[in-house]
């Protein structure tokens, strides 16, 4: 029994990046050996154990073979004469196809620190074509490892073209596909995420709402990069850089979908964008079964996203709408998020990234004045029902009135 450590876990240490998961393979051993040292299994598909002590995962060295479509359509053959060479071959990228001993000697068939220091994602073998998982997680990569200077290799970028025309993409599950989505849109650099599945196809397939936004125009004055595609790589890249949370990032990456719908005579002008759009914002919602606080934020992002850049010049009447559809007074937090997205969404304008947005202010103040509305003075005075709740909003619609007057002056 040999014991290697494998993957990211070595392409970070030699990356100099701190190592935090690690995955264990092990090469000349049975289940039965592993059961008498006290390894717990887990999983039924492949022989994968917990380590007694530490519940590290340890892996018996395998080999898999094609056997149907999507990213579960493989069969895998774990066996002492699994050599380890035979066990990294399997895997997506040279770079995650290395392995060291307990004393740090390296084993790496594939060339994998060759290509770490060329900076270059590329695939090990042939098989990687035969995973359409693949495609997000090099995508997820180049997101990842863009701020140091790497690339997909031009081959590999291919075998992902070929793979996104293949229809195998559309046999991965929504869970899948949005665990591989959702952690690169935490990456430093999500925009690289869509840009690679550009380049290759795959963003016309998984989401062609997104795909449709590039090469449409937007009105100059307003959005100076002009491309609806290129606003929206720099919304989530902004989104990045102030270190936003995924419900930000994910409606970051939505807000515009209506305006890939705007007829191209109307072009650059996208009446009614916002409320267009969120057909598509729900059906990308409903194709990756997408967690409900993500799905929610996108949704209002997508409809009330204007009303943010106009909250300077809104009566207090629909101030007081706005705050209601968020029902800021139970769910602060998402509020607080929607202000985030509209940020993020001004900043995402060439040149304005650093520009300031007294709007954020405007409507955290706007919040805090109608939140302040005590219900009990009212209750004493005998309204309760539906008079109740018209009295309330009276009130509120007054501290609106009181606080945008207090503003202007």
């Amino acid at each position: 029994m040999r014991i290697y450590k494998v993957g990211g876990a070595v392409r970070d240490r030699l990356l100099g990046k701190p190592v935090t998961d690690i995955d264990w393979v092990v090469v000349g051993a049975t289940t039965e050996e592993m059961l008498a040292k006290g390894f717990r299994p887990v999983g039924a598909d492949f022989p994968v154990f917990l380590h007694p002590k530490s519940g590290e995962e340890y892996a018996l060295a395998r080999t898999e073979r094609k056997s149907g479509r999507g990213y579960g359509g493989f069969t895998f053959h774990a066996s002492p004469e699994v050599t380890l060479e035979e066990d990294l071959i399997r895997r997506d990228l040279t770079i995650n196809a290395m392995a060291e001993d307990d004393q740090q000697n390296l084993t790496d068939p594939y060339h994998g620190q060759r290509d770490l220091e060329a900076r270059l994602l590329r695939h090990v073998s042939p098989a990687f074509a035969e995973d359409p998982l693949r495609v997000l997680r090099v995508a997820r990569f180049a997101a990842r490892y863009a701020a140091l200077g790497f690339t997909v290799a031009p081959e590999t970028l291919e075998l992902m073209r070929q793979l996104s025309e293949s229809g195998e993409l559309e046999a991965l599950t929504p869970e899948r596909s949005w665990k591989e989505i959702s952690r690169a849109l935490m990456e430093d650099q999500p925009q690289v995420f869509v840009e690679v599945l550009r380049a290759c196809g795959a963003l016309k397939v998984l989401m062609p709402e997104v795909d449709a936004l590039f090469g449409v125009p937007q009105p100059p004055a307003h959005h100076p990069e002009i491309d609806t595609g290129a606003h929206t790589l720099s919304v989530l890249q902004q989104a990045a850089i102030h270190k936003q949370p995924l419900t930000v990032r994910w409606a970051c990456l939505l807000h515009d979908l209506g305006k890939g719908l705007t007829p191209e005579e109307e072009w650059p002008r996208h009446i009614a964008h916002e409320l267009k759009g969120l057909r598509l914002i729900k059906a990308v919602n409903e194709r990756f079964k997408v967690p409900r606080d993500c799905q929610e934020l996108a949704v209002l992002v997508g409809e009330y996203h204007t009303h943010g850049h106009r909250a300077l010049e809104l009566k207090p009447s629909t101030l007081l709408e706005l705050l209601q559809s968020f029902d800021v007074y139970r769910r602060p937090q998402r509020f607080e998020e929607f202000i985030a997205a509209c940020e993020m969404d001004a900043r995402g304008r060439k040149g304005r990234e650093d520009s300031s947005y007294p709007q954020a202010d405007y409507l955290r103040g706007a919040a805090t004045a109608a939140r302040s509305v005590a219900v009990q003075p009212l209750l004493e005075k005998g309204f309760k029902g539906p008079e109740l709740g018209e009295a309330i909003k009276r009130e509120r619609l007054k501290a609106l009135k009181a606080y945008k007057e207090a503003a202007s002056t």
